[in-house]
């Protein structure tokens, strides 16, 4: 992030100062842009002896997790473990075929007549060719011999199992002790590093526009700052003006370069401050300057006062929502305006949640609303399990590499800046959407999008993230640029009548 501050100098003049958040090309102090805050000599006190460290810390655990001791002994672990894998199944195949034959012929024995036997006559043996009637103890015997192999097969099992266990107890210990030991490395590493960056913070003191000064983790509630706390642009920017005697009058963070992992930034748009590093931090520092109130979320007018309604039934009712309405009210006075305030006047005898599903405030296109709770219950259940086909239809800001694809990038909210979403391989809910483009123009590209899932935010941040379109569609206030309207609009919409059974599908038009 770069920050640009405009100041009024102490003769009346105006002036601009430049920033960059945490390093710029490895560099701390970059010509033309303001230095860092922290306090340089106690800095340099800590940095070498922390850098060491760490360093040291970290080959350690390097070289002990890719250590030869350790590498082999998890191949011969995993060696282990599939071999005891095979052999297991192979036992379980082969006593299961035995049980069968023995069931067969258990069952042949007990189908026998009886004979009886001449005095002096021995049994005839159970691998004999069979005869066509048993006496008692001929039956008895054949039957006692099934029983000795079903004992057989589980005194094999055991005795594999003994064997297993004994193979286990030699290998998988050594093993878990050294993987203990690289994690312990880890885990120390961990602690140091935080140990160090306490001190690390103690080497910034925040100044506000009163004058007055305050350690930087004294800011934080008693909780330590995040990692970077102090080295934001625009904390960068504030201190340096105070510094100066230069009095601030309006700041702006816009991202410069290449986006992040995450998305949610695009070159050239202009961001607030960050909730975890700077919102303990930025109040304090502006203690002392008139300040802008905050400027609250306005909805655009009513783009109409009366709903589009595409079909309607005794059971359900399908919408065109106009971009600009919100599909449920906000908490606000000035948000209750939407769909389902809309709808609820329409329907006053109507049960249940009336909407199956929702679209973003600008986000233009069909919606499906149930008039009766078991109409919503069956929707629903169509939504969860992905039987609803939904099209929807963007233009795109700029070129589109390929003609079709898929794009699975998961998804989560940044908690630094609501609503807005980030792509998290780790925390975020798998979202995938299925896109074709249907036309290309000289500045955009208008696409198809099918999604698969209902993640918030899905098509815009598929659509902006290098490793999606990697451009963002026109009119996006959150992942590209502002314009008249987000050109975005949920096309066609198919499902199940909950009533009759029957599919039926809906297509409006996008209006642009």
């Amino acid at each position: 992030m770069f920050g640009v501050l405009v100041v009024r100098k102490p003769d009346g003049t105006f002036g601009v100062l430049r920033a960059f958040s945490a390093m710029l090309a490895g560099r701390w102090d970059v010509p033309g842009f303001v230095p860092p805050i922290f306090d340089r000599e106690a800095r340099a006190r800590v940095e070498p002896v922390a850098d060491a460290t760490v360093k040291s810390l970290m080959a350690r655990a390097e070289a002990w997790s890719t250590s030869e001791e350790l590498r082999r002994l998890r191949e011969d672990d995993d060696a282990r473990q599939s071999r005891e894998a095979t052999e297991r199944e192979a036992m379980r195949l082969r006593h299961d075929a035995r049980r069968r034959q023995r069931h067969e012929r258990r069952a042949a024995i007990l189908a026998m007549p009886l004979r009886t036997g001449s005095l002096g006559e021995e049994p005839q043996s159970p691998q004999a060719s069979p005869p066509s009637a048993l006496t008692d103890a001929e039956r008895a015997q054949a039957l006692h011999a099934l029983d000795q192999e079903s004992r057989g097969d589980k005194a094999e099992k055991r005795r594999w199992d003994a064997a297993q266990e004994e193979a286990r107890r030699i290998l998988a210990p050594a093993r878990a002790k050294a993987e203990r030991r690289v994690r312990a490395l880890d885990r120390l590493r961990r602690i140091v590093s935080r140990g160090f960056m306490k001190q690390f913070h103690d080497t910034y003191a925040i100044t506000n526009a009163r004058g007055e000064t305050r350690p930087l983790r004294s800011l934080y509630g008693g909780a330590e700052p995040p990692s970077g706390a102090g080295d934001c642009a625009g904390a960068k920017l504030l201190a340096h003006a105070f510094a100066h005697g230069l009095q601030p009058v309006a700041l702006a963070e816009f991202w410069w370069g290449t986006p992040p992992a995450s998305g949610g930034r695009i070159q050239g748009a202009f961001y607030p401050a960050c909730r975890d590093k700077c919102g303990p931090l930025l109040p304090f520092m502006l203690e002392g300057l008139e300040v802008s109130a905050p400027r609250l979320f306005v909805p655009p007018p009513a783009p109409t006062p009366e709903l589009s309604i595409v079909f309607e039934d005794a059971w359900l009712v399908v919408i065109d929502k106009p971009c600009g309405l919100l599909s449920v009210p906000g908490r606000e006075a000035s948000l209750l305006d939407s769909v389902l305030t809309r709808l609820r006047a329409r329907y006053p005898h109507a049960t249940g949640p009336l909407l199956a599903h929702r679209l973003d405030l600008d986000t233009s296109g069909l919606l499906v609303a149930a008039l009766d709770s078991r109409t919503h219950a069956s929707l629903q259940r169509q939504f969860l399990h992905r039987d609803v086909a939904k099209r929807y239809v963007a233009l795109i800001d700029g070129p589109v590499r390929g003609d079709a694809g898929t794009i699975t990038l998961p998804l989560r909210v940044d908690l630094d800046d609501r609503p807005r979403q980030i792509v998290d391989p780790v925390h975020g809910k798998p979202a995938v959407t299925d896109w074709e483009v249907l036309h290309r123009a000289a500045s955009h590209t208008r696409v198809a999008f099918h999604p698969r899932t209902g993640r918030t935010h899905q098509l815009r941040v598929h659509a902006a993230h290098p490793q999606g379109l990697g451009a963002p569609i026109v009119g996006d206030p959150l992942y590209g640029h502002a314009g008249l309207r987000l050109h975005l609009h949920a096309e066609t919409l198919s499902f199940v009548h909950p009533a009759t059974g029957q599919r039926v599908s809906f297509t409006r038009a996008a209006p642009f």
